[in-house]
């Protein structure tokens, strides 16, 4: 098999023979829903590769490929009267370049539009027969590329043909500003910000004027809404049920694959299973719409993990691709907002997710900078980054959303690990200590580095923080070691959730790593009745003899116990199990109780 990791020209992908998932029965319905079409999905999500799909599908250049390009696919057995009806028009926005000045930034805008329309030009020479294409003909002006869009136009209505326009990433170069850069962000989009004016001429072209159908895909509705009145036509298809799956893998279609990859590398009989659940566990889990339902795979991040087979038949050893690693900018940009690190906090606590009433469609930045706390905003935000997804609804019909997967749930990991240990010395500890739990099943190395450094610093916290989530969090950020585990908090385990577990990765269980599972236990300094120098003082062994302390201790050694035995169940004799029953008295103190492979199995007598 081949797999187009990096490739989103569908001209390619189906000439060179690569995978490719059929999704062009949704081309007739999309026709039906209307002229301008809004997608909004996370980077990186197959949005291109679909805008590809549509500008082979009804450029009229390509009539002459059209049985060899779609005869396969399900579009190609009953086409539409529309295909290969336009002239087409694409225009890619991550293309503009938002590093310079405002000035600089707006000519770059000029510079793609018209570079475009030059590439129109000359891609359509037989078509537009004795055009003119000399620049002033074309209408390259460098300070205006609309006179270039309406030159355009008029040239496929002369042919009589109206105009396809595709916007691919819309708010691509607009989100780098908005996120550090608000004054030249809203140059750009307010008043007659170019960016709006922009805009604003699609509208009116759309109206009649040569333009007859848009497409526009991008990440989030923020800058739609900040365009406001310049933009509002469109019709936003991105939470339609019918329309959840136009881009990512469903399971069924990643099975697939892996069981023709099991047959042409004849593995044995588990090894596509086991695949599967690898790659359920790192990628999956993306809902969209309002209904709970089987999750979606991230295209580009399964593509990577299908390479990685096809080339070693091992999965990566980095299951993040580092072209998706700059999405933690995102999380940061919301966590900056106010009550931002609230329901950055939040995405953590299995036990009190971020809820909201609603998936909020049009807001803007100013929404989000002066929205009380219980708005949906930053929620809905995150949703459309990819960085939350729909997991439940509450009896009342609000949304629960959650973190998808193991891949974003490092993104999150990896802002909390940068506060918690900003510096190399501090991180070079926290390694050797980690290291140490992770080969020998020894917890005291790491429980002096958070008492001696970290523990401390959670004392100001807000109240949602001051219980065992600070002390799982603490765990979670410290051990998080993606490349030899499948690491999780509130892991399911026979309808029970252990605090958190470390399980080897299956093509690392040839290292010398032990499989590990946590349960953590809270108390606070009224529980001990002890104050926090009287704690410091203590030797551990005396906190451990503590009624209050050996209660909670007793009480996670025998939560262990249960989930033990369900991790057996599922691993059998491949799994190294080690349990540490960890209590946090207050935030002076951490004392602990482990428990090797075979005696873990057993329980306690």
């Amino acid at each position: 098999m081949k797999f187009p990791y990096g490739i989103a020209d569908f001209h390619k992908i189906i000439c060179e023979g690569y995978y490719y998932a059929d999704r062009t029965d949704r081309i007739r319905t999309l026709e039906n829903l209307g002229d301008q079409i809004l997608f909004l999905r996370p980077r990186r999500f197959g949005k291109t590769a679909w805008l590809t799909t549509l500008e082979n599908y009804y450029d009229l250049a390509r009539a002459g490929e059209f049985e060899a390009l779609f005869g396969m696919l399900a579009i190609g057995r009953d086409p539409t009267a529309r295909r290969n009806r336009y002239f087409v028009l694409r225009w890619d926005f991550s293309m503009v370049d938002a590093s310079g000045s405002l000035a600089e930034i707006r000519q770059a805008l000029h510079d793609h539009i018209n570079g475009q329309v030059k590439a129109f030009f000359l891609r359509y020479r037989a078509q537009l027969g004795d055009a003119d294409l000399s620049v002033d003909a074309l209408g390259l002006r460098a300070d205006n590329g609309l006179v270039a869009l309406r030159s355009a136009v008029s040239a496929a209505r002369a042919q009589g043909h109206d105009l396809y326009l595709l916007i691919d990433e819309y708010d691509n170069f607009a989100n780098e500003l908005m996120q550090g850069r608000r004054a030249d962000y809203d140059a750009l989009v307010s008043g007659e910000g170019l960016l709006k004016t922009v805009f604003k001429a699609v509208k009116s072209l759309a109206s009649g004027a040569g333009i007859d159908r848009v497409f526009i895909t991008g990440v989030s509705p923020v800058v739609l809404a900040d365009i406001s009145s310049g933009y509002n036509v469109a019709k936003d298809i991105s939470l339609d049920a019918r329309f959840v799956d136009l881009c990512g893998f469903t399971e069924a279609e990643v099975a697939s694959v892996l069981e023709q990859l099991a047959g042409e590398q004849a593995r044995d009989p588990d090894w596509s299973a086991r695949m599967l659940a690898t790659m359920r566990a790192w990628y999956n889990g993306y809902r969209f719409g309002y209904e709970p339902g089987p999750g979606l795979y991230n295209p580009t991040l399964a593509l990577y993990f299908f390479e990685a087979l096809a080339a070693t038949g091992q999965p990566p050893r980095e299951m993040l691709d580092s072209n998706l690693a700059m999405d933690r900018n995102r999380i940061d940009f919301v966590a900056r907002q106010p009550h931002g690190a609230e329901v950055i906090g939040a995405a953590l606590d299995p036990e009190h997710p971020p809820v909201i009433a609603s998936l909020a469609h049009r807001f803007g930045v100013e929404d989000m900078r002066r929205a009380p706390r219980d708005a949906p905003f930053l929620g809905s935000l995150l949703y459309f980054l990819g960085a939350l997804t729909l997991k439940d609804q509450t009896p009342f019909g609000e949304l629960v959303l959650g973190i998808p997967n193991l891949v974003i749930r490092k993104l999150y990991v990896e802002r909390f690990r940068d506060g918690l240990f900003p510096d190399y010395p501090a991180r070079e500890s926290l390694r050797v200590a980690a290291k140490a739990l992770y080969t020998k099943g020894d917890l005291a190395p790491l429980i002096a580095v958070l008492e001696a450094n970290h523990l401390r610093v959670f004392d100001n916290r807000d109240d949602r923080w001051s219980n065992e989530l600070t002390v799982k969090t603490v765990f979670l950020v410290a051990l998080f070691a993606d490349i030899f585990y499948v690491m999780d908090s509130e892991t399911a385990i026979d309808r029970g959730h252990a605090d958190l577990s470390l399980i080897v990765r299956e093509e690392m269980r040839r290292f010398a790593l032990l499989d590990h599972l946590l349960e953590f236990k809270y108390l606070n300094l009224k529980d001990i009745g002890l104050t926090a120098q009287t704690l410091r003082a203590q030797s551990r062994e005396a906190l451990v003899s503590l009624p209050a302390v050996a209660a909670s201790l007793d009480a996670a050694e025998a939560q262990l116990a249960r989930h033990s035995q369900g991790l057996e169940r599922a691993y059998g004799e491949r799994l190294r199990l080690h349990t540490h029953a960890v209590v946090a008295l207050g935030f002076e103190r951490l004392v602990w109780r482990s428990v090797p492979a075979a005696m873990a199995a057993a329980g306690p007598a």
